[in-house]
């Protein structure tokens, strides 16, 4: 599967990739998880149905213009856009089917024309697919034609569909699809269903029910082992989480005594986890850092903004107060835990990483390996090889030889600003990963190796 995305050497690391929004002059790329394009067929759309008020707010304006802007202004290199809530199915599947083929080919368009020029590396537009359900069949169908035929980056799944919640069996077709796939899979809370209208009068949804329904669908998917018996997708989590580090421990406390009363089946906690990915847009606090810390690592965060939803300011000012939260953010055990993919030759840490690219990024990605891999052994003392190669016959196949020195360095090696720039800007470039397990058949060669060389 898909390897990490954005750790640190220490805590104000993080920042190479996220507080590039605060100038001009960005010295990585930044890719933005969370942002969604509202189009004047989707709110007429939205209009036409009297839904513009169904999340209990309206829709903010937005164009490609201002998006643009935003992203040129902050140092944001792609952004990912997502359509918002609410899900346009309203009742009728066959008119769903139709709409959310416009809305995907909408935003393919968006993809290839900015402003009138060819989009450059400085700002590009990429998209997440919005799909026809509740109808399983359609929805694989679209997501097939939107992955091939229009080149969406990955899939937008809301966290329920007017009832019909992700960890629902009948959604599992859908879930091998993607994990065949190895899509990438952006969630975005929507007004649950049913729902106690006098209480989203009184909170709206945004303040308290996304978070809720985030964590109820994830772990709904968890509680059927979803994400463990379809582990190949990669799954964007919003809003830092929301309570998922409240809810998972308290989960996996209570499975002894749930699965011996017959009320779950088996859950491997740990697996379904890995896949998990967690993007920080709601500018989360010190104290939310951290307790997502307790269930991921540092690696497993993205940059979300959550446009047009956070004014442009907003998200400019919001930078330094992350800055000065994320440096102070402690380490945690979760990441100094070397990946069981990874063999100890002595001391020495050998791994083997397969990843296949799209073609249409192998040239972006080809530069961002090698310069990831020239840079980490120049720079780091722990580092002996970072050496990808390109298969003759396979081109879009790249396999990484890694070898570090001991478990510390490879865990300073995760924390490194190129690392870190490196997984934040190619996840949306790679099709598959593989980590290639190791046996050595002679263990005790490698420490002569090196002392040849």
């Amino acid at each position: 599967m898909w390897e990490s995305l954005v750790k640190m050497q220490n805590k104000r690391f993080l920042l190479t990739i996220i507080i590039m929004l605060t100038s001009f002059s960005a010295l990585a790329q930044v890719t933005d998880y969370h942002a969604h394009a509202i189009t004047d067929f989707y709110r007429d759309l939205v209009a036409k149905h009297n839904m513009l008020l169904d999340e209990g707010f309206p829709l903010p304006q937005w164009s490609k213009e201002s998006h643009l802007s935003l992203m040129k202004e902050a140092g944001i290199t792609t952004s990912i856009l997502t359509l918002p809530a609410p899900h346009p199915y309203f009742g009728d599947k066959q008119e769903c089917a139709e709409v959310c083929r416009q809305l995907n080919e909408e935003l393919y368009e968006l993809t290839k024309i900015t402003n009138g020029n060819e989009q450059t590396s400085d700002t590009t537009f990429r998209f997440c697919a919005t799909l026809p359900l509740p109808d399983v069949d359609a929805a694989i169908a679209e997501a097939v034609y939107a992955l091939d035929t229009l080149g969406a980056v990955g899939v937008k799944l809301a966290t329920n569909v007017y009832g019909q919640y992700l960890g629902d069996s009948v959604l599992d077709p859908l879930m091998k699809f993607l994990s065949d796939r190895h899509a990438l899979v952006i969630l975005h809370p929507h007004k649950p269903a049913p729902i106690n209208n006098a209480v989203m009068a009184q909170t709206p949804l945004a303040m308290q029910e996304y978070l809720s329904e985030t964590t109820r669908a994830v772990c709904n998917m968890i509680s059927r082992n979803v994400l463990a018996r379809y582990p190949d997708m990669r799954i964007v989590v919003p809003h830092a989480g929301a309570y998922l580090p409240i809810a998972i421990p308290r989960m996996k406390s209570l499975y002894p005594v749930m699965k011996m009363n017959g009320l779950v089946g088996d859950i491997n906690f740990d697996r379904n986890i890995t896949c998990l990915y967690f993007d920080l847009a709601g500018s989360p606090f010190e104290a939310t850092i951290e307790a997502l810390l307790t269930i991921t690592t540092q690696d497993h965060l993205l940059y979300g903004s959550d446009y047009p939803y956070v004014s442009p300011q907003d998200i400019k000012n919001n930078m330094p107060r992350m800055r000065k939260y994320l440096d102070s953010t402690p380490q945690n055990s979760k990441q100094n835990q070397v990946s069981e993919n990874k063999q100890m030759f002595g001391n020495h840490i050998v791994r083997i990483a397969e990843i296949r690219v799209y073609k249409k990024y192998l040239s972006d990605y080809l530069k961002a390996a090698s310069r990831v891999g020239k840079e980490s052994v120049e720079k780091e003392k722990g580092v002996v090889c970072i050496f990808p190669m390109q298969v003759k016959n396979e081109p879009n196949t790249i396999r990484i030889v890694e070898i570090y020195k001991d478990s510390a360095a490879y865990q300073s090696h995760l924390h490194t600003p190129h690392f870190l720039e490196y997984k934040q800007s190619t996840l949306h470039m790679v099709k598959s990963l593989r980590l290639i397990d190791t046996e050595p058949l002679a263990p005790g060669m490698m420490p002569l190796i090196f002392q040849k060389y």
